[in-house]
């Protein structure tokens, strides 16, 4: 059966690849970019299913119209996919009050308005897929990545709390944690602070961005169809972790952090009143 998808940030990465699968698949994509001209193949060869609009998700007042506007247009839209989004490094005392405030308002209160705006729509249709972009880095932490840590681990409490209340309306919620890959989030849309040499014991990332230094592991088009395959599964799966380093980083973390938390029984305990 064909489905609508609304997906933002189609321009790169993910999005582009979720939207180039799904297009050749006969679905019918509405796609966020901030420019078109890294699109314009796709607008070109899919003009009746690729409803490519403008959008910059920092503009809460542009997120509404465009959902409203998306919902009475399409009439039902099957699957929305928070995708938009970018990496910036840097320690925190190297961020600026506009890195920090930009990449909490894409990241974060761009994907909290854009679903949060969805569910009346999704709730009045009978029901509809939630997929929000997250990743690995919204469990696992590491230095000089802090504020990227912010957003995502952010955005994975939100998820968590709007998949219960949702459920009863037939709304699933799936956070995607995928871990390095080959996408212009690493090779081109990352932002780096200025950074100080206090702290070049934490800059290893740089390592990481520059692609002669080798490649992520990740195949993103392999990532892409598992996310197109996730809707199709009920319960709609809370989370999905694409990549094997990103699973066994997520589970370490864990372990150490249900295992430390197992050291305090006797603390928390001590502040009941009894």
């Amino acid at each position: 059966m064909r489905k609508t998808w609304l997906i933002t940030g189609v321009s790169s990465g993910f999005g582009f690849q979720m939207t180039k699968q799904l297009l050749e698949a006969g679905d019918t994509v509405i796609g966020t970019v901030r420019n078109t001209k890294k699109v314009e193949e796709l607008i070109t060869k899919y003009p009746v299913t690729f409803d490519c609009k403008i959008l910059d998700v920092t503009e809460i007042a542009a997120i509404h119209k465009f959902v409203d506007d998306s919902f009475q247009t399409h009439s039902k839209i099957d699957v929305i996919v928070s995708n938009a989004g970018y990496g910036l490094f840097g320690c925190a005392e190297e961020l600026s009050d506009d890195e920090i405030n930009h990449i909490i308002a894409t990241n974060l209160t761009g994907s909290i308005m854009l679903i949060r705006d969805s569910l009346r729509h999704l709730r009045t249709q009978g029901g509809g897929r939630i997929i929000q972009m997250s990743s690995y880095g919204g469990q696992v932490a590491y230095p000089a990545n802090s504020m990227y840590h912010a957003t995502k681990f952010g955005i994975e409490g939100y998820c968590e709390a709007v998949a219960q209340e949702v459920a009863q309306f037939n709304i699933g919620v799936t956070l995607v944690e995928p871990g390095g890959a080959r996408t212009e989030f690493r090779y081109g849309s990352a932002k780096v602070a200025n950074l100080m040499p206090e702290y070049e014991n934490c800059h290893g990332f740089l390592n990481m961005l520059d692609a002669s230094k080798g490649l992520a592991p990740g195949d993103p088009a392999k990532m892409a169809q598992l996310i197109i395959e996730s809707v199709d599964k009920t319960p709609a799966p809370l989370r999905m972790v694409l990549g094997s380093q990103a699973l066994k980083a997520t589970i370490d973390r864990l372990e150490e952090r249900v295992a430390n938390y197992k050291t305090q029984t006797e603390l928390a305990s001590s502040t009941d009143i009894i």
